[in-house]
């Protein structure tokens, strides 16, 4: 291929073409006109050798060479803004959004102090928080360019992601005032009384259950519900223990909730601020990572 011949600009109206996987919105997103993208999408065809999309049921896919494509022409388009753009640009003159993926959790924890700074440091900013399906997900929305950070518990560590410790987190027993195991929760009590726990995907074990069954024990999960803000509620409407997060306990200590020490050993775990190295130049983002850094610190200092 002579790269004499490529259109950079075809490459970007490739980027938003693989992005939305429609033409009309590539078109709105780029303030093109529909000829003139669907134009480019043909010009992208002939050049990769490949229908890059294709008409599928309720709208066009992504073929496995458009799909093997995201990734590699985000850097791409990265290197060469780094080498072509202004430098040192005043972060209060810049109008970028920034999406974030992260569950519940970290974003009731950290949303409202992040608006909060950022309206003082760069109010063009526009942050948009996505939901949260898995570590898994996250690092694919990470390398595919659909998200620009990703808060999340990484149990290993994929290639080209970077990604920083922001916390680490411990549990804690929790049930409503007056519960009749508060003040006294051995194991035999801890286990009598039924469980709430937390699964996105609605897993009825967790890694809890598989320690218990070492020991030749189980308990009863009574409920199961796909994030941690639900159960607060819960606990203080019913006699059921659920294990919490320190953190997202300590948002409750002044309500109706007490705590408890867990009567085994319940390994806590770090939650990690992560984002795709392409972008580790990227002045927006570098002072986004500093930002919602400097909330957890104040977090974790109490």
């Amino acid at each position: 291929m002579n790269l004499r011949s490529i259109d950079l600009n075809l490459l970007v109206i490739l980027d938003a073409l693989l992005d939305e996987a429609h033409v009309s919105r590539a078109a709105q997103r780029l303030n093109l006109s529909q000829p003139a993208v669907s134009s480019a999408l043909q010009r992208c065809r002939h050049l990769f050798g490949d229908d890059l999309l294709e008409r599928g049921r309720g709208g066009m896919l992504r073929t496995p060479r458009g799909e093997a494509l995201r990734a590699p022409l985000k850097s791409v388009l990265a290197g060469i803004q780094g080498l072509t753009g202004p430098q040192d640009v005043p972060l209060q003159d810049i109008e970028r959004t920034v999406r974030i993926t992260t569950a519940d959790l970290p974003a009731a924890m950290m949303t409202g102090l992040l608006l909060e700074k950022l309206r003082q440091s760069a109010p063009g900013i526009t942050v948009i928080i996505q939901p949260w399906h898995g570590s898994g997900a996250a690092v694919s929305a990470l390398i595919n360019g659909d998200a620009d950070l990703a808060i999340t518990v990484f149990m290993s560590e994929p290639d080209d992601i970077m990604r920083v410790t922001l916390l680490q987190e411990t549990y804690v027993v929790a049930m409503r005032k007056g519960h009749p195991a508060q003040g006294h929760l051995d194991l035999e009590t801890w286990l009598a009384w039924p469980h709430v726990t937390v699964s996105g995907r609605g897993d009825h074990r967790t890694p809890v259950d598989a320690q218990l069954a070492a020991l030749g024990l189980s308990r009863r999960v009574g409920l199961v519900v796909p994030t941690f803000q639900l159960v607060p509620d819960l606990l203080m409407r019913t006699d059921f223990l659920a294990l919490l997060p320190s953190h997202s306990f300590a948002r409750h200590k002044d309500g109706n909730l007490v705590g408890a020490t867990p009567p085994i050993a319940v390994d806590g775990f770090p939650l990690h601020l992560a984002w795709h190295r392409r972008q580790a130049g990227d002045q927006v983002i570098t002072h986004v990572i500093a930002t919602i850094r400097e909330i957890f610190r104040e977090i974790a200092a109490g």
